[in-house]
């Protein structure tokens, strides 16, 4: 059984590790910029579903080898951050104002005022945010290093895997509500046709952006 003082405590880890922002905002802001809101939640749940799974991963017994094999975590790390990069490139490469009602007739868009400009379906959008989030450098700090402190003697794969869901629920709601923060504000700004092209590639370069962070430091989500 998890004690309420290990519940307080993850909690309290938690938020002081993911509420604060840094490149995990940046990434879901970028996403919501440059592909529009429901891409953005996409990749919010999927972002989430990818780091519990490091965590499900190193439950299991998989910690120890990762710890050991500096040469497994690097190429984990560095397949996340160039993911990012083409996530980004890709971004700035299509940035452009959203279909018009005449698009929508023709079959290449949807409804004017609608939230679009991304042609992702929700199940590209969640595994783009699981492909990131199982590279996430952060994923397995959490997992070895946090969560590892509120676990008591005995049961400890049950209590890591039910302490993990801590972390990816606190991660689902503060990552959501800066998605949504950014989906509005992209909506108001597709009013114009050149701020919107602005707009998604300052999405594209706030992703990059993350790839750049985690390539210096690889210590803050």
């Amino acid at each position: 059984m998890i004690s309420f003082e290990q519940a307080v405590g993850i909690t309290l880890a938690s938020v002081v590790l993911i509420a604060v922002p840094g490149p995990s905002v940046m990434f879901v802001v970028g996403r919501a910029l440059s592909c529009g809101r429901s891409s953005a939640i996409g990749s919010v749940i999927g972002n989430a579903l990818g780091c519990y799974s490091v965590g499900v991963v190193i439950a299991l017994g998989l910690g120890p080898l990762l710890e050991r094999s500096e040469i497994l975590l690097q190429t984990i790390k560095w397949a996340g951050i160039l993911y990012l990069v083409y996530l980004g490139i890709r971004a700035i490469r299509h940035a452009g104002p959203i279909a018009t009602d005449h698009d929508t007739a023709a079959g290449t868009g949807t409804a004017s005022g609608t939230d679009t400009g991304s042609s992702e379906t929700p199940w590209v959008a969640v595994r783009t945010g699981i492909v990131v989030g199982l590279t996430n450098p952060k994923s397995f700090v959490l997992f070895t290093a946090i969560v590892p402190q509120f676990i008591n003697s005995g049961a400890a794969t049950f209590q890591m895997l039910t302490l993990g869901l801590v972390p990816m629920l606190i991660g689902l709601i503060t990552d959501g509500a800066w998605a949504l923060a950014a989906g509005r504000a992209r909506s108001w700004l597709t009013k114009s046709p050149g701020r919107m092209i602005t707009i998604g590639r300052v999405g594209g370069a706030s992703i990059i952006g993350v790839a750049a962070s985690v390539a210096v430091s690889g210590d803050h989500r």
